[in-house]
């Protein structure tokens, strides 16, 4: 057979895109695959098993629809697009999810769209609640806490929280952070399929977990109910309630549901029951909720059944799997113990090792210390020694000054007594001089009165001789050339002998008496200048005695 032959027999394909939701995938399918050849490729692809829980999901005038597994996929109303876009999701959620969901990877892709859900606030959750399961979904992706690697910050990329809950509290990213970290740090030691399972055993308590809701109406003019349809059967809710229902049917309590075009009737077990009429606005509607009712009837009946051999083949391997892990946990976790215990051991003998060097580093500089501490004490008491020799000397010197200024005390003391005794000499001298210097005063004023009564008496007789002369001798004044000579001069002679001697008394008198004054006031001077000698003295003793008082 020739290769364009064999080109020629080759089967046309056509491309799809297969989205999870933490991942995408392409694959080539025939064009005459029917929706399970499709599906069953995409869960080879995963590796997964537990395939009645999942459906490929697509979107088509703004209406979501699940492929059918009976119909090929070509034939059913999917978007024209190359490659075609399919979501593979969970269709339906178990009752029970950790009895239920027996592989990782089922639990894994479970636990990824009931987080999507409740960060896009199509499953409700309280504040507390999503705190917790935020820090389970930290546990499942970053392992066990560890303060010295998850520093704060290291969660700001991470959508934890739904916006409502941020926006009811005003709190700043690093306060949720701190609160989410606080419950993180307590989950040390969890798996990352165990974080990931008690997520969704939280999550499955909450009201709206695992529940499609459509629009309903009891008449065909007004919507004004939601149908919702879950794991455990169909509830009725208002419009605005979407938490409590207003009326329940349980699976196990309903015989009969029935389509037909825009009405859906659902009959209860009951015969005498009232029989449940809706209306939606749409045929597709009616027809997707019929058969998420069948699907979620018919694993509801599933597990009230003996399990097949391929559930409990399943099942044994899911348990010796977790046997496994289990031990597998216990052995890390018992390696991780050994090895943070010689971690620890480790650093302990680092530090203690650290310390010991430290401590024989400081014992070196405490040794050093010493030995400059001992050789400053050994300058220290030479320089003491001399020190006291200095002082023992000074104290000598001081001893000496001191009877040297005791001596000069009494000395000062005699001085000053003799000084005061010379002041009172002086002062009796000085009053002994001044009454002398009035004595002689009074004296001096008694000579200079007789001397000049004396010079009047002189001049008087000089005056009287004259006179006398004038009278005896008249021819004489005009002629003194023919005077007699002998008694002119005899009596002339005579007078003048007088005078002259009376004129000799009175210079040596006047004579006498200048010496004398002269005489005290030389005494005068030198008494002043010995009376200022001995104030000088007597200051000068005054100012030793302040000074001694001072040392003293």
């Amino acid at each position: 057979m020739s290769i364009r032959g064999l080109k020629k027999k080759q089967p046309k394909t056509f491309k799809v895109r297969i989205i999870t939701v933490d991942a995408e995938m392409e694959f080539s399918c025939e064009m005459k695959w029917k929706g399970k050849d499709l599906f069953d490729l995409v869960c080879r692809a995963l590796g997964l098993r537990e395939t009645w829980f999942f459906g490929l999901q697509y979107t088509i005038k703004g209406m979501c629809t699940w492929l059918k597994m009976d119909k090929k996929v070509l034939d059913q109303e999917i978007p024209k697009e190359d490659p075609i876009s399919f979501h593979f999701l969970a269709k339906f959620y178990p009752e029970k999810v950790e009895e239920e969901l027996l592989q990782e990877i089922t639990q894994h892709l479970f636990f990824l769209q009931v987080k999507k859900q409740i960060l896009d606030e199509e499953i409700y959750c309280s504040p507390e609640a999503t705190v917790l399961l935020a820090s389970y979904a930290v546990q499942a992706k970053y392992g066990d806490y560890d303060p010295n690697f998850h520093e704060p910050g290291f969660l700001a990329h991470d959508e934890l929280l739904p916006k409502r809950v941020l926006r009811q509290y005003q709190l700043t990213a690093e306060m949720w952070e701190e609160k989410i970290t606080a419950w993180y740090a307590e989950h040390r030691g969890i798996a990352r399929d165990e974080a990931e399972m008690n997520y969704l055993k939280i999550a499955q308590d909450l009201e709206m977990y695992g529940v499609n809701y459509f629009p309903i109406a009891q008449n065909k003019n007004h919507t004004d109910l939601l149908l919702g349809v879950d794991a455990k059967g169909i509830h009725i809710y208002s419009i605005n309630n979407r938490f409590s229902p207003n009326k329940s049917f349980e699976w196990s309590s309903i015989r009969n549901i029935s389509c037909s075009e825009k009405e859906l009737t659902i009959k209860p077990l009951d015969k005498k029951a009232e029989v449940f009429k809706f209306f939606s606005s749409q045929l597709k509607v009616n027809k997707l909720i019929f058969q998420l009712c069948i699907g979620n009837h018919d694993l509801f009946m599933r597990r009230r059944k003996v399990d097949s051999i391929e559930i409990q083949q399943m099942k044994a391997q899911a348990r010796e799997e977790k046997a496994r892990k289990k031990m597998e946990n216990q052995r890390l976790a018992r390696e991780k113990q050994l090895r943070e215990e010689a971690e620890r051991a480790k650093e302990e003998l680092e530090r203690r090792l650290f310390q010991l060097e430290d401590e024989a580093r400081q014992a070196n500089e405490a040794l050093l210390r010493s030995q400059e501490a001992a050789e400053l004490l050994a300058e220290k008491a030479q320089i003491a020694e001399e020190e006291a020799k200095l002082l023992a000397q000074n104290a000598a010197e001081a001893e000496q000054e001191r009877q040297r200024l005791e001596l000069t005390a009494l000395k000062s003391k005699e001085e000053k007594r003799l000084m005061e005794q010379k002041m009172r000499e002086a002062e009796l001298i000085a009053v002994k001089l001044v009454k002398e210097s009035d004595r002689r005063a009074k004296e001096a004023e008694h000579l200079k009165q007789d001397l000049h009564e004396a010079r009047e008496a002189e001049r008087k007789a000089k005056q009287k001789l004259l006179d006398i002369t004038r009278l005896n001798y008249p021819h004489m004044a005009k002629y003194p050339q023919y005077c007699p000579g002998d008694s002119r001069d005899a009596t002339f002679d005579k007078g003048s002998i007088k005078l002259d001697l009376k004129d000799i008394d009175l210079k040596r008198l006047s004579f006498e008496i200048e010496r004398e004054r002269l005489d005290y006031l030389e005494k005068s001077r030198k008494f002043e200048d010995r009376l200022k000698e001995l104030k000088s003295e007597i200051h000068a003793l005054k100012l030793e005695e302040k000074q001694a008082g001072l040392c003293s």
